[in-house]
């Protein structure tokens, strides 16, 4: 009868040996680069639909976006899910949906350059979808000749504040808004809260 054979244990010439240590060696680096890349990206904060300068932005519309920068400077310019939200989130300059909130666009109101507006406006003449962070063009008609095209006092403000909901109508069947006049279009504000007051206005969203 033959001797049996026995499995010899691989010396450190066979090259099986040395594929196995490469093999282990590329997987311990790849993992170690993947778990590495995973920690670069950071938390920051991204607004869900547009808003205008101006404009109080609601938390409510603002998105967790995780992001990896190619500089870490950059990430200064943004503001991150662990910084601490300031009570009121003036927007000095508008933003676009889906973009990152820079610190640098938030600020007081008196930074914003807009002067906050109140004003009623007669059940049908302001859209249902009007609501914050809306872009609205307002005319105003001659309530002693309804024959007269209505003038566009105001162009492509935002809408900064929208109390009760979007389709609820006060009382008097007026819907209450804040307008954001730019401190450089104040000369028709007095004609504004003239004619918001005999219900002369209508406002008409921008798409």
């Amino acid at each position: 009868m033959p001797p049996a054979s026995r499995a010899s244990t691989p010396g450190w010439r066979d090259p099986r040996l040395w594929i196995g240590v490469v093999i282990v060696a590329v997987s311990v680096v790849g993992g170690v680069r993947l778990l590495g890349g995973a920690d670069d990206s950071l938390s920051v904060w991204a607004v869900t639909e547009d808003v205008g300068a101006g404009a109080t932005l609601d938390p409510a519309k603002l998105e967790i976006r995780r992001v990896r920068f190619v500089e870490s400077t950059a990430a200064d310019r943004y503001l991150l899910t662990t910084d601490e939200l300031p009570a009121e989130l003036y927007l000095t300059r508008g933003i676009g949906a889906g973009e990152l909130l820079p610190g640098a666009a938030l600020g007081s109101a008196e930074q914003t350059g807009v002067v906050q507006v109140p004003v009623s406006v007669q059940a049908g003449g302001v859209p249902p979808s009007v609501d914050v962070g809306s872009r609205v063009d307002v005319y105003v008609s001659d309530d002693t000749d309804a024959r007269r095209p209505a003038d566009r006092l105001l162009t492509d403000v935002v809408v900064t504040a929208a109390p009760g909901s979007s389709d609820e109508l006060g009382a008097s069947g007026e819907r209450q808004l804040v307008l954001g006049v730019p401190e450089k279009d104040s000369d028709p504000l007095a004609r504004l809260i003239a004619a918001a007051a005999a219900g002369t206005l209508t406002v008409v969203g921008r798409s």
